[in-house]
């Protein structure tokens, strides 16, 4: 079973979104996409300050495998991005609800996310 932390809340894509109470989120991939993708190489991040509408692409993280991109989970500005990523891919890899998070924006509305109970069906139905 793949770590899905309850208090977060995720994509149908595999990002997760931690509400950090101050209208600002923090924004990652699950250990579920990291685990597929395998040892990240190469991560870019969005701009801060840019807009992003919900489901954006606005950011690729890439591995020995391959390379996929990372898309917006809600509409709002980046607020911060998490240069250590970029520096050190393989964060992603050894923390991706911790260290590893890829970049914070701000965000009024919540409500397409998902629990972690349903992401993990989605976990679960990809075998």
């Amino acid at each position: 079973m793949s770590n899905v932390p309850a208090e977060l809340k995720y994509t149908k894509s595999h990002e997760w979104v931690r509400d950090e109470g101050d209208g600002t989120v923090t924004v990652g991939i699950t250990h579920h996409a990291q685990e597929l993708l395998g040892d990240m190489v190469f991560i870019e991040l969005p701009e801060v300050e840019r807009e992003l509408a919900a489901e954006e692409e606005c950011a690729v993280v890439e591995s020995v495998k391959a390379a996929s991109d990372v898309y917006a989970p809600l509409a709002g500005v980046v607020t911060a991005a998490n240069d250590a990523v970029v520096d050190a891919p393989e964060l992603v890899n050894q923390d991706p609800y911790g260290d590893g998070w890829l970049w914070r924006m701000s965000a009024d509305d919540m409500s397409g996310l998902i629990d972690a109970e349903a992401y993990q069906a989605i976990v679960d139905a990809d075998g």
